[in-house]
Protein backbone atom coordinates (compact mmCIF):
# COMPACT_ATOMS: atom_id res chain seq x y z
CA UNK A 1 0.00 0.00 0.00
CA UNK A 2 1.48 3.37 -0.97
CA UNK A 3 0.55 7.03 -1.26
CA UNK A 4 -1.61 6.31 -4.33
CA UNK A 5 -4.20 4.94 -1.92
CA UNK A 6 -4.88 8.56 -0.87
CA UNK A 7 -7.09 8.75 -3.96
CA UNK A 8 -9.57 6.57 -2.07
CA UNK A 9 -10.09 9.49 0.34
CA UNK A 10 -10.96 13.15 -0.13
CA UNK A 11 -7.90 14.31 1.83
CA UNK A 12 -6.35 17.60 0.71
CA UNK A 13 -3.31 16.63 -1.38
CA UNK A 14 -1.25 19.60 -0.16
CA UNK A 15 -1.23 18.37 3.46
CA UNK A 16 0.84 15.74 5.23
CA UNK A 17 -1.90 14.19 7.35
CA UNK A 18 -0.52 12.25 10.31
CA UNK A 19 -3.56 12.63 12.55
CA UNK A 20 -6.03 9.88 11.80
CA UNK A 21 -6.41 9.51 15.57
CA UNK A 22 -8.38 12.71 16.12
CA UNK A 23 -11.33 12.30 13.76
CA UNK A 24 -10.43 9.59 11.26
CA UNK A 25 -10.83 9.95 7.51
CA UNK A 26 -13.89 8.56 5.76
CA UNK A 27 -13.20 6.99 2.33
CA UNK A 28 -15.05 8.04 -0.80
CA UNK A 29 -16.79 4.67 -1.07
CA UNK A 30 -18.22 4.95 2.44
CA UNK A 31 -19.32 8.55 1.89
CA UNK A 32 -21.14 7.33 -1.21
CA UNK A 33 -22.90 4.68 0.89
CA UNK A 34 -23.87 7.34 3.41
CA UNK A 35 -25.37 9.45 0.60
CA UNK A 36 -27.36 6.41 -0.50
CA UNK A 37 -28.85 6.01 2.99
CA UNK A 38 -29.67 9.71 3.17
CA UNK A 39 -31.44 9.54 -0.17
CA UNK A 40 -33.55 6.60 1.05
CA UNK A 41 -34.47 8.56 4.16
CA UNK A 42 -35.54 11.65 2.27
CA UNK A 43 -37.68 9.77 -0.26
CA UNK A 44 -40.20 8.83 2.44
CA UNK A 45 -39.03 9.75 5.91
CA UNK A 46 -41.97 8.25 7.82
CA UNK A 47 -41.71 4.85 6.16
CA UNK A 48 -37.94 4.90 6.57
CA UNK A 49 -37.93 5.84 10.27
CA UNK A 50 -40.82 3.55 11.22
CA UNK A 51 -40.21 0.52 9.03
CA UNK A 52 -36.65 0.48 7.66
CA UNK A 53 -34.52 2.01 10.39
CA UNK A 54 -35.11 -0.48 13.26
CA UNK A 55 -34.09 -3.50 11.19
CA UNK A 56 -31.26 -1.59 9.54
CA UNK A 57 -29.77 -0.70 12.91
CA UNK A 58 -29.96 -4.29 14.15
CA UNK A 59 -28.29 -5.64 10.99
CA UNK A 60 -25.55 -3.03 11.27
CA UNK A 61 -25.05 -3.83 14.96
CA UNK A 62 -24.77 -7.54 14.16
CA UNK A 63 -22.16 -6.82 11.48
CA UNK A 64 -20.03 -4.56 13.70
CA UNK A 65 -20.56 -6.80 16.71
CA UNK A 66 -19.23 -9.79 14.82
CA UNK A 67 -16.04 -7.88 14.01
CA UNK A 68 -15.39 -7.06 17.69
CA UNK A 69 -16.38 -10.48 19.02
CA UNK A 70 -19.75 -9.39 20.40
CA UNK A 71 -23.37 -10.37 19.85
CA UNK A 72 -25.37 -7.79 17.97
CA UNK A 73 -28.06 -7.79 20.65
CA UNK A 74 -25.50 -6.49 23.16
CA UNK A 75 -24.46 -3.57 20.93
CA UNK A 76 -26.15 -0.21 20.43
CA UNK A 77 -25.08 2.79 18.40
CA UNK A 78 -24.13 6.16 19.89
CA UNK A 79 -22.70 9.29 18.28
CA UNK A 80 -19.24 8.90 19.82
CA UNK A 81 -17.38 7.25 22.68
CA UNK A 82 -17.92 10.32 24.86
CA UNK A 83 -21.69 9.84 24.54
CA UNK A 84 -21.33 6.16 25.42
CA UNK A 85 -19.26 6.91 28.50
CA UNK A 86 -21.73 9.59 29.62
CA UNK A 87 -24.60 7.12 29.30
CA UNK A 88 -22.85 4.63 31.58
CA UNK A 89 -21.83 7.25 34.14
CA UNK A 90 -25.32 8.74 34.33
CA UNK A 91 -27.14 5.40 34.40
CA UNK A 92 -25.43 4.05 37.51
CA UNK A 93 -27.43 4.56 40.74
CA UNK A 94 -24.60 6.31 42.56
CA UNK A 95 -24.70 6.51 46.36
CA UNK A 96 -23.12 9.28 48.35
CA UNK A 97 -19.57 8.40 49.33
CA UNK A 98 -18.94 5.95 46.49
CA UNK A 99 -15.94 6.45 44.21
CA UNK A 100 -15.25 6.52 40.47
CA UNK A 101 -11.67 5.75 39.41
CA UNK A 102 -10.11 6.97 36.14
CA UNK A 103 -6.55 7.26 34.85
CA UNK A 104 -5.06 10.74 34.87
CA UNK A 105 -4.70 10.32 31.08
CA UNK A 106 -8.48 9.88 30.67
CA UNK A 107 -10.08 11.80 27.82
CA UNK A 108 -10.96 15.28 29.15
CA UNK A 109 -14.66 15.06 28.25
CA UNK A 110 -15.01 11.78 30.16
CA UNK A 111 -13.08 13.17 33.12
CA UNK A 112 -15.23 16.32 33.19
CA UNK A 113 -18.41 14.25 32.92
CA UNK A 114 -17.42 12.17 35.95
CA UNK A 115 -16.47 15.25 37.99
CA UNK A 116 -19.66 17.14 37.11
CA UNK A 117 -21.86 14.16 37.92
CA UNK A 118 -19.95 13.58 41.16
CA UNK A 119 -20.74 17.13 42.24
CA UNK A 120 -24.44 16.51 41.54
CA UNK A 121 -24.76 13.09 43.20
CA UNK A 122 -22.24 13.19 46.01
CA UNK A 123 -19.75 10.53 44.97
CA UNK A 124 -15.99 11.00 44.67
CA UNK A 125 -13.57 10.85 41.74
CA UNK A 126 -10.07 9.39 42.04
CA UNK A 127 -7.24 9.20 39.54
CA UNK A 128 -4.68 6.50 38.89
CA UNK A 129 -1.40 8.32 38.30
CA UNK A 130 0.06 6.57 35.27
CA UNK A 131 3.74 7.46 34.72
CA UNK A 132 4.27 9.59 31.63
CA UNK A 133 7.36 7.54 30.84
CA UNK A 134 7.09 3.89 31.70
CA UNK A 135 8.86 0.64 31.08
CA UNK A 136 5.94 -1.75 30.71
CA UNK A 137 2.21 -2.42 31.21
CA UNK A 138 2.69 -3.57 34.79
CA UNK A 139 3.19 0.07 35.80
CA UNK A 140 -0.30 0.90 34.52
CA UNK A 141 -1.79 -1.95 36.55
CA UNK A 142 0.11 -0.84 39.65
CA UNK A 143 -1.19 2.71 39.24
CA UNK A 144 -4.80 1.49 39.24
CA UNK A 145 -4.13 -0.89 42.12
CA UNK A 146 -2.76 1.92 44.29
CA UNK A 147 -5.74 4.16 43.51
CA UNK A 148 -8.53 1.64 44.22
CA UNK A 149 -10.58 2.32 47.35
CA UNK A 150 -13.01 0.16 49.33
CA UNK A 151 -16.02 2.07 47.93
CA UNK A 152 -14.86 2.28 44.30
CA UNK A 153 -18.02 1.50 42.32
CA UNK A 154 -16.80 2.11 38.75
CA UNK A 155 -13.36 1.95 37.15
CA UNK A 156 -12.93 3.73 33.81
CA UNK A 157 -9.89 2.79 31.73
CA UNK A 158 -8.82 3.81 28.24
CA UNK A 159 -8.01 0.99 25.87
CA UNK A 160 -5.66 3.36 24.03
CA UNK A 161 -4.91 6.59 25.88
CA UNK A 162 -5.51 9.62 23.68
CA UNK A 163 -2.61 11.90 24.69
CA UNK A 164 0.08 9.25 25.17
CA UNK A 165 -1.13 6.65 22.59
CA UNK A 166 -0.32 3.86 25.07
CA UNK A 167 -2.27 0.63 24.70
CA UNK A 168 -3.38 -0.12 28.25
CA UNK A 169 -3.49 -3.66 29.72
CA UNK A 170 -7.27 -3.60 30.10
CA UNK A 171 -7.66 -7.29 30.94
CA UNK A 172 -5.42 -6.94 33.98
CA UNK A 173 -7.26 -3.79 35.06
CA UNK A 174 -10.54 -5.68 34.60
CA UNK A 175 -9.36 -8.37 37.00
CA UNK A 176 -8.44 -5.71 39.55
CA UNK A 177 -11.84 -4.06 39.28
CA UNK A 178 -13.68 -7.37 39.62
CA UNK A 179 -11.65 -8.35 42.67
CA UNK A 180 -12.52 -4.99 44.25
CA UNK A 181 -16.24 -5.44 43.53
CA UNK A 182 -16.29 -2.55 41.03
CA UNK A 183 -17.68 -2.43 37.52
CA UNK A 184 -15.40 -1.59 34.59
CA UNK A 185 -16.04 0.78 31.70
CA UNK A 186 -13.49 0.66 28.88
CA UNK A 187 -13.20 3.81 26.79
CA UNK A 188 -12.13 2.25 23.49
CA UNK A 189 -12.39 5.46 21.47
CA UNK A 190 -9.31 4.53 19.41
CA UNK A 191 -9.52 0.74 19.48
CA UNK A 192 -11.96 -0.60 16.81
CA UNK A 193 -9.99 -0.96 13.60
CA UNK A 194 -6.64 0.02 15.15
CA UNK A 195 -6.04 -3.16 17.18
CA UNK A 196 -7.57 -6.66 17.10
CA UNK A 197 -10.53 -6.59 19.46
CA UNK A 198 -12.65 -9.16 21.28
CA UNK A 199 -14.82 -7.05 23.57
CA UNK A 200 -16.34 -9.77 25.80
CA UNK A 201 -12.87 -11.27 26.39
CA UNK A 202 -11.59 -7.94 27.76
CA UNK A 203 -13.52 -8.54 30.96
CA UNK A 204 -15.35 -5.22 31.02
CA UNK A 205 -18.95 -4.59 31.99
CA UNK A 206 -19.25 -1.75 29.48
CA UNK A 207 -17.24 -0.94 26.37
CA UNK A 208 -17.61 2.08 24.10
CA UNK A 209 -15.63 2.69 20.92
CA UNK A 210 -15.62 4.97 17.91
CA UNK A 211 -16.10 3.57 14.41
CA UNK A 212 -15.25 6.83 12.62
CA UNK A 213 -11.59 6.89 13.65
CA UNK A 214 -9.96 3.62 12.55
CA UNK A 215 -12.87 1.65 11.07
CA UNK A 216 -13.61 4.17 8.29
CA UNK A 217 -17.22 4.94 9.25
CA UNK A 218 -18.64 8.47 8.79
CA UNK A 219 -18.29 10.97 11.62
CA UNK A 220 -20.78 10.39 14.41
CA UNK A 221 -20.64 6.59 14.47
CA UNK A 222 -19.73 4.69 17.62
CA UNK A 223 -20.91 1.70 19.65
CA UNK A 224 -21.74 0.99 23.26
CA UNK A 225 -21.57 -2.64 24.37
CA UNK A 226 -22.85 -3.86 27.71
CA UNK A 227 -22.68 -7.25 29.34
CA UNK A 228 -26.20 -8.65 29.46
CA UNK A 229 -26.26 -8.71 33.26
CA UNK A 230 -25.82 -4.91 33.45
CA UNK A 231 -28.08 -3.81 30.58
CA UNK A 232 -31.13 -3.19 32.76
CA UNK A 233 -31.16 0.47 33.74
CA UNK A 234 -28.56 1.48 31.15
CA UNK A 235 -30.21 4.33 29.25
CA UNK A 236 -29.09 6.98 26.75
CA UNK A 237 -28.24 10.51 27.80
CA UNK A 238 -31.26 11.80 25.83
CA UNK A 239 -34.62 10.34 26.91
CA UNK A 240 -37.17 9.92 24.14
CA UNK A 241 -40.28 7.98 23.14
CA UNK A 242 -38.85 4.52 23.78
CA UNK A 243 -38.17 5.16 27.48
CA UNK A 244 -38.76 2.07 29.58
CA UNK A 245 -38.67 -0.33 26.62
CA UNK A 246 -35.25 -1.84 27.32
CA UNK A 247 -31.61 -1.41 26.33
CA UNK A 248 -31.94 -1.83 22.56
CA UNK A 249 -35.14 0.10 22.11
CA UNK A 250 -34.13 3.07 24.24
CA UNK A 251 -30.86 3.62 22.36
CA UNK A 252 -32.51 3.00 18.97
CA UNK A 253 -34.54 6.18 19.23
CA UNK A 254 -33.41 9.37 20.99
CA UNK A 255 -35.34 11.76 18.78
CA UNK A 256 -35.03 12.70 15.13
CA UNK A 257 -31.44 12.58 13.87
CA UNK A 258 -29.52 11.51 10.79
CA UNK A 259 -28.91 7.75 11.27
CA UNK A 260 -26.76 7.41 8.14
CA UNK A 261 -23.40 7.28 10.04
CA UNK A 262 -24.61 4.20 11.91
CA UNK A 263 -26.17 2.53 8.89
CA UNK A 264 -22.99 3.18 6.89
CA UNK A 265 -20.70 1.65 9.51
CA UNK A 266 -20.82 -1.80 7.82
CA UNK A 267 -19.52 -0.14 4.64
CA UNK A 268 -16.61 1.24 6.66
CA UNK A 269 -15.97 -2.24 8.01
CA UNK A 270 -16.13 -3.70 4.49
CA UNK A 271 -13.56 -1.12 3.35
CA UNK A 272 -11.33 -2.04 6.30
CA UNK A 273 -11.58 -5.69 5.33
CA UNK A 274 -10.87 -4.89 1.70
CA UNK A 275 -7.59 -3.31 2.77
CA UNK A 276 -6.69 -6.41 4.73
CA UNK A 277 -8.23 -5.96 8.21
CA UNK A 278 -5.63 -7.73 10.37
CA UNK A 279 -2.89 -7.14 7.81
CA UNK A 280 -3.82 -3.46 7.67
CA UNK A 281 -3.65 -3.12 11.46
CA UNK A 282 -0.25 -4.82 11.52
CA UNK A 283 1.00 -2.65 8.66
CA UNK A 284 -0.14 0.56 10.35
CA UNK A 285 1.43 -0.49 13.65
CA UNK A 286 4.76 -1.21 11.98
CA UNK A 287 4.68 2.06 10.01
CA UNK A 288 3.84 4.13 13.08
CA UNK A 289 6.84 2.77 14.96
CA UNK A 290 9.14 3.05 11.97
CA UNK A 291 8.01 6.61 11.30
CA UNK A 292 8.26 7.72 14.92
CA UNK A 293 11.71 6.15 15.20
CA UNK A 294 12.79 8.03 12.08
CA UNK A 295 11.52 11.33 13.50
CA UNK A 296 13.24 10.62 16.83
CA UNK A 297 16.50 9.77 15.10
CA UNK A 298 16.49 12.88 12.88
CA UNK A 299 15.54 15.31 15.66
CA UNK A 300 17.00 13.78 18.79
CA UNK A 301 13.54 13.61 20.39
CA UNK A 302 12.61 10.53 22.45
CA UNK A 303 9.78 7.99 22.32
CA UNK A 304 8.49 7.83 25.91
CA UNK A 305 7.35 4.18 26.07
CA UNK A 306 8.22 0.67 24.89
CA UNK A 307 7.33 -0.49 21.40
CA UNK A 308 5.09 -3.24 22.77
CA UNK A 309 2.65 -0.66 24.19
CA UNK A 310 1.96 1.22 20.94
CA UNK A 311 -0.24 0.42 17.97
CA UNK A 312 -0.86 2.77 15.03
CA UNK A 313 -0.12 5.92 17.05
CA UNK A 314 3.30 6.69 18.53
CA UNK A 315 4.42 9.96 20.20
CA UNK A 316 7.73 11.73 20.58
CA UNK A 317 8.52 14.12 23.43
CA UNK A 318 9.34 17.67 22.33
CA UNK A 319 12.15 19.74 23.88
CA UNK A 320 11.13 21.58 27.04
CA UNK A 321 12.19 24.90 25.52
CA UNK A 322 9.25 24.56 23.10
CA UNK A 323 6.90 25.22 25.99
CA UNK A 324 4.44 23.29 28.11
CA UNK A 325 0.75 23.09 28.89
CA UNK A 326 -2.03 23.95 26.48
CA UNK A 327 -0.50 27.28 25.32
CA UNK A 328 2.71 25.53 24.33
CA UNK A 329 0.83 22.73 22.57
CA UNK A 330 -1.29 25.23 20.63
CA UNK A 331 1.77 27.21 19.52
CA UNK A 332 3.56 24.14 18.19
CA UNK A 333 0.43 22.82 16.51
CA UNK A 334 -0.16 26.16 14.79
CA UNK A 335 3.45 26.21 13.56
CA UNK A 336 3.04 22.73 12.07
CA UNK A 337 -0.27 23.61 10.41
CA UNK A 338 1.31 26.72 8.90
CA UNK A 339 3.66 24.29 7.12
CA UNK A 340 0.78 22.02 6.00
CA UNK A 341 1.54 19.21 8.44
CA UNK A 342 -1.32 17.92 10.57
CA UNK A 343 -0.24 16.15 13.75
CA UNK A 344 -1.60 16.83 17.26
CA UNK A 345 0.39 18.08 20.24
CA UNK A 346 -0.68 17.18 23.78
CA UNK A 347 0.50 18.51 27.15
CA UNK A 348 1.46 15.49 29.29
CA UNK A 349 2.78 16.40 32.72
CA UNK A 350 5.28 19.16 32.14
CA UNK A 351 6.10 18.00 28.60
CA UNK A 352 4.61 18.16 25.12
CA UNK A 353 3.85 14.97 23.19
CA UNK A 354 3.69 14.98 19.40
CA UNK A 355 1.37 12.05 18.58
CA UNK A 356 1.80 10.62 15.07
CA UNK A 357 -0.74 8.29 13.44
CA UNK A 358 -0.24 5.81 10.61
CA UNK A 359 -3.22 4.91 8.44
CA UNK A 360 -3.58 3.29 5.03
CA UNK A 361 -3.12 6.59 3.22
CA UNK A 362 0.24 7.28 4.95
CA UNK A 363 3.73 6.16 4.01
CA UNK A 364 7.21 6.81 5.34
CA UNK A 365 7.55 9.97 3.23
CA UNK A 366 4.94 11.64 5.47
CA UNK A 367 7.15 11.05 8.51
CA UNK A 368 10.22 12.25 6.64
CA UNK A 369 8.38 15.46 5.76
CA UNK A 370 7.42 15.92 9.42
CA UNK A 371 11.04 15.42 10.48
CA UNK A 372 12.17 18.11 8.03
CA UNK A 373 9.59 20.56 9.39
CA UNK A 374 10.60 19.83 12.99
CA UNK A 375 14.25 20.38 12.12
CA UNK A 376 13.37 23.72 10.54
CA UNK A 377 11.52 24.69 13.73
CA UNK A 378 14.55 23.68 15.80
Amino acid sequence: MNALSRRLWTLAPSWRYLNNGSFGACPRAVLKEQDRWRARLERQAVVFMDDELPGGLRRAAADIGGFVGARGEDVVFVDNATTGANAVLRSLPWRRGERCLLADTAYPAVRFAAERLAAERGFGVDYARVPARLGGPEEVVQAFERALRPRTRLVVVDHIAAPTALVFPVRQVARLAKAAGARLLVDGAHAPGQIPLDIPAVGADYYTGNLHKWLFAPKGSAILWARRSVQDGLVPVVTSNNAGQGFLEEFAWTGTRDPSPWLSAPAGLAFHRRLGAGRLMARNRALAWQGASLVAEKTGFSIPGPRSMYAAMVPVVLPRRWGSGRPGAERVHAALQKRKVEVPVFPVGGELYLRMSAQAYNDLDDFKALARVLLSLL
